[in-house]
């Protein structure tokens, strides 16, 4: 298993590979060895023990020469844009997370993202995909070579519900505010939910993530053209304790992404029975099902009555959406996710 991406466990690809990991670590899988390759084992083999094999890598195996050597059975590519690759392999399992690439880089299947990502699937002996929109987008934009496909939905990252009692918010949570969390980078379209803040009075916005980049400062002048200071607050990067106090306290979760390979954030509000409001885009409708509330579009007033629409539905019928928010989310499980994988495995290697 390549899980380059362990390091950041910030980040969707960091968190996909360490859940995956834990995940096959509560299975039993003692008829195969399973080795993680990391740039870093040192923390693996403290967590993991004797469950796995290790092999560390530097980063000159991004280079032909200097790629890992090992014959391994099997090499799963669980991170699908690495360049961290085998010499030579018998089987090839890449997984898809999107290919959200065409469309914000470039869709010429001649540029150099493209041809790189081309070289994986074509020498893949089997393709998982983590929705059925990764799916269909992959398909969309390349030549997908006959082999087996398969999807296996990501799991819920919030396995331990914490004592949260202790943090402290470095934003205001004095007042009935809605959350939101991601990366700071242009498909996640914050700036749609802070133009519908200035329709809404008597509640905050609150949105968690690393917004020391472009789309970030896009954002704060944003709120700043809004004179929306005092109403919406951008917390930067969060502890898994201050994530799940957000997620606990809010009156709603708010997610209008436009382009997710997945989206693991609702799936976390969910896990609180929290109300969650998702752009009709991409693989959203996967995730949430006919338990989420959508937006078809992004204009801010209709934005603002489905909202409020859907916190009357909620409060109305509290009890039992909550229960059905709270099995949606039971629904995405990664020990499930790590069975379906290995029987891929299996299949592959009969």
């Amino acid at each position: 298993m390549e899980t380059h991406n362990i390091n950041n466990r910030a980040g969707g690809l960091g968190t996909f590979n360490y859940e995956l990991i834990k995940g096959f670590s509560e299975l039993n899988f003692d008829e195969m060895r399973l080795t993680l390759n990391a740039s870093d084992t040192r923390l693996l083999k403290d967590e993991f023990g004797k469950k796995f094999e290790y092999n560390k890598y530097s980063s000159l195996s991004r280079l032909n020469l200097f790629r890992i050597r090992k014959n391994y059975d099997l090499w799963h590519s669980v991170n699908q844009n690495t360049k961290v690759e085998p010499f030579a392999c018998k089987n090839y399992l890449l997984t898809i997370h999107d290919v959200n690439f065409t469309e914000e880089v470039s869709s010429d299947i001649n540029h150099k993202r493209n041809k790189l990502f081309l070289k994986k699937l074509n020498k893949a002996t089997a393709i998982t995909y983590i929705s059925e929109f990764s799916k269909n987008q992959t398909h969309k934009y390349f030549n997908v070579p006959n082999v087996p496909e398969y999807i296996i939905y990501n799991g819920n990252p919030i396995s331990i519900l914490l004592n949260t009692s202790s943090f402290v918010s470095q934003v205001p949570v004095d007042k009935p505010f809605f959350y939101s969390i991601g990366d700071f980078i242009e498909r996640k379209n914050y700036g749609t939910i802070v133009k519908m803040m200035k329709l809404i009075t008597g509640y905050n916005l609150i949105i968690s993530g690393n917004h020391l980049k472009k789309y970030g400062e896009e954002i704060k002048d944003l709120i700043a053209e809004h004179n929306l200071e005092n109403q919406v607050f951008l917390t930067g990067k969060v502890s898994n304790e201050g994530k799940q106090f957000y997620m606990k306290n809010c009156t709603a979760f708010l997610f209008p992404s436009i382009r997710e390979g997945f989206g693991l954030p609702p799936i976390e509000a969910m896990s609180f029975g929290k109300p969650v409001f998702l752009s009709d885009q991409t693989s959203l409708p996967e995730i949430g099902g006919n338990v989420a509330n959508y937006w078809t579009n992004f204009d801010p007033e209709y934005m603002k009555t489905v909202l409020f629409e859907g916190l009357n539905n909620h409060e109305n019928n509290k009890a039992a959406c909550e229960k059905l928010l709270k099995e949606r989310a039971a629904f995405f499980d990664w020990k499930v996710a790590a069975q379906d994988y290995l029987k891929v495995y299996k299949e592959i290697l009969l």
